[in-house]
């Protein structure tokens, strides 16, 4: 029997890895894809499945209840799973609106599309940050309370409690999953990693918050994906599953760890003015995930981060293109000279 997934944001960072992986495991499938297209969206992460009998794309932006009920009714889905959201601390300290339209909204709209016509299961995708911050011990779990600390973790939280509430009211088939921070393939160049890669590919300085001494557990792309596909196949409605790489780092080691394998010299780190805000330490407890989803982390942060260099270096003119657009325009707007 094919089983259909309605997929959000499936042309951002995450949501390709995640299409990508199912199509390459399951033959018996449908995947529609439904994506804005705003900055971080690039089709070109699906050039290889475009063609794909299996795969159909819509463009639409996720709050907009006539778009989105016209592609549920012509996808027929038996399981969502949502990843779209707006998702860059900076850019909604900068400008919260958008956040709160599509992380809230768009997510409230989902709901009532997946609730209209009876899907048998709602993954939504979310984030350690609606935990807020920790200080040097102790780990977040489950029954963390909410806590956010930027806009865009406020409209975060906001979406995970409409999706409890869907549950609690109307007995949704609805899980939550919230993930640490995620590095790979085909993450769009504002994030860490990738910024600190390309900019030390031209020699160009990396911009680091204060001292760097802010520390993130960090998850693969590839072991969240296979975390959010277990939460499909195994998570037991109204329930959270954090999921998280149990690879804490400060982030000026990791700036300094891609500098070492890429042979430049640690000169290039110029300190920038503090994030406002600036949540200090993230570390999530998986515990939950590994005894109820069989979820395991397969990826070292060592081994994670040295394929995620390799892969920037083969895939020059995917990351050059978005450099050359809205990407530099924006961190020359708030780095100046350093980019």
């Amino acid at each position: 029997m094919t089983q259909r997934f309605l997929i959000t944001g499936g042309a951002g960072f995450i949501g390709s890895n995640f299409i990508l992986s199912l199509l390459a495991k399951y033959p018996r499938i449908h995947i529609t894809n439904v994506d804005s297209l705003t900055y971080a969206g690039n089709l070109e992460n699906l050039k290889s499945v475009e063609s794909d009998p299996r795969y159909r794309f819509y463009r639409a932006a996720i709050e907009n209840r006539d778009a989105m009920m016209s592609i549920f009714d012509e996808a027929k889905p038996d399981v969502v799973v949502h990843f779209a959201a707006e998702s860059h601390v900076d850019r909604s300290i900068l400008d919260g609106r958008p956040f709160v339209i599509s992380n809230v909204l768009g997510t409230q709209t989902l709901l009532d599309c997946a609730k209209v016509r009876g899907v048998a299961k709602f993954v939504h995708v979310s984030t350690d940050e609606v935990y807020g911050t920790l200080g040097e011990t102790g780990v977040f779990t489950e029954e963390t309370p909410l806590a956010p600390n930027s806009p865009y973790s406020a409209s975060k939280a906001g979406s995970d409690l409409l999706v409890r509430a869907y549950y609690e009211t109307f007995n949704m088939p609805c899980v939550i999953t919230r993930c640490s921070n995620n590095y790979g393939a085909y993450q769009f160049p504002e994030k860490l990693i990738p910024l600190m890669i390309t900019n030390a590919l031209y020699d160009l300085p990396l911009p680091v918050y204060g001292e760097g001494l802010n520390i993130r557990d960090w998850i693969h792309v590839e072991d969240h994906c296979h975390g959010v596909e277990l939460a499909v196949e195994k998570g037991i409605p109204g329930q959270v599953y954090n999921l998280g790489g149990e690879s804490e780092r400060r982030n000026i080691d990791i700036v300094k760890q891609i500098l070492a394998i890429l042979g430049k010299p640690e000169s290039l780190i110029t300190h920038v003015q503090d994030r406002l805000g600036h949540d200090f330490r993230y570390a999530m407890g998986i515990q939950k995930a590994r005894k109820e989803l069989g979820f395991e982390p397969k990826y070292t942060f060592e081994k994670g981060l040295a394929s995620t260099v390799e892969w920037y270096l083969n895939h020059e003119s995917w990351w050059q293109a978005i450099k050359s657009g809205d990407y530099l325009h924006y961190y020359q707007k708030q780095y100046g000279e350093h980019v």
